[in-house]
């Protein structure tokens, strides 16, 4: 089998997978509840979600940059947020063969020659790194969420988040050195990657005049974030959802509400990554600093 034809195969995969679980979900809830939720939102209050999901994107560049420095690549952050946008615009709208991560390893190896396996190295770090914080703060959200299933496991909860920093801290000093020195910039980065976009999450759920529920909703919120990075679907598309509709059963909340909160998010997302058609026919020059 071709390298070609595989990716095709992968592509055509992910889009099956994509529509049976959007087909599967919409069997699940009346898709018109659904509609009617969105439509009653308010403006506002989504306006400044996308505001915050543009700060986070912004804040996720900034550190992929810090990376970026410490392999010798002293791309400007600029030249850095125009090729971030456009691997965020592969990422969503043309997945497959040409990935976002993929084509910006791709650029950077070609123009720096810092080493294929330095480049693939910062860009998997700069992933977990936010994988982590994600990890972090859905742990104090479980603490704060009185189910019996959590209550058996308070122990272990909190003993993982200051567990996992110390394991992804010895992973860096072990096999990745070079990038110490910015562990807890990229740490900090990465708080706030995940801070602004929970606080997005709740200005879409008071779009949506949702009042109960909150440290639940952003829980799940958290745990479609980590479901939806597994390639397995386009975009994120549908696993997101899947995620949301299991989780508000699975909390007692109303699924209907849970989808849309899902829905809207990936909107923003899709939204903000679409100006990145901007750089895709015109790519972006990668402008060196001092």
């Amino acid at each position: 089998m071709t390298e070609k034809l595989r990716k095709k195969l992968i592509t055509a995969l992910k889009i099956v997978v994509s529509a049976a679980l959007i087909y599967f979900i919409f069997t699940k809830i009346d898709l018109e509840d659904v509609a009617q939720t969105v439509r009653q939102s308010n403006p506002f209050y989504l306006f400044l979600g996308v505001l915050l999901v543009v700060l986070s994107k912004v804040l996720a560049a900034f550190r992929l940059n810090l990376y970026f420095h410490q392999i010798d690549v002293r791309i400007s952050q600029i030249s850095n947020l125009k090729l971030y946008l456009l691997g965020m615009f592969y990422n969503l709208f043309l997945p497959g063969g040409i990935g976002g991560d993929a084509y910006k390893g791709y650029v950077i190896q070609k123009k720096y020659k810092s080493g294929t396996k330095k480049v693939v190295s910062v860009l998997l770090l700069d992933r977990l790194s936010g994988m982590l914080l994600i990890f972090i703060y859905a742990s104090i959200l479980a603490l704060s969420i009185n189910t019996p299933f959590f209550e058996r496991f308070y122990w272990l909860i909190g003993l993982g988040i200051p567990l996992s920093i110390t394991v992804f801290w010895f992973l860096n000093k072990r096999f990745f050195s070079y990038t110490l020195p910015i562990f807890w910039k990229s740490f900090g980065y990465s708080t706030l990657v995940q801070l602004t976009q929970l606080i997005c999450i709740l200005c879409i759920l008071e779009a949506l005049s949702i009042n109960g529920s909150t440290i639940e909703y952003l829980f799940v919120f958290l745990i479609s974030s980590i479901v939806s990075v597994i390639p397995l679907t386009i975009g994120g598309i549908g696993s997101r959802e899947v995620t949301f509709l299991y989780g508000a059963k699975w909390l007692g909340l109303d699924a209907s509400t849970s989808i849309s909160i899902s829905f809207i998010f990936f909107l923003i997302t899709a939204l903000i990554s679409l100006f990145g058609i901007l750089y895709h026919f015109k790519k972006p020059k990668l402008e060196v600093i001092d």
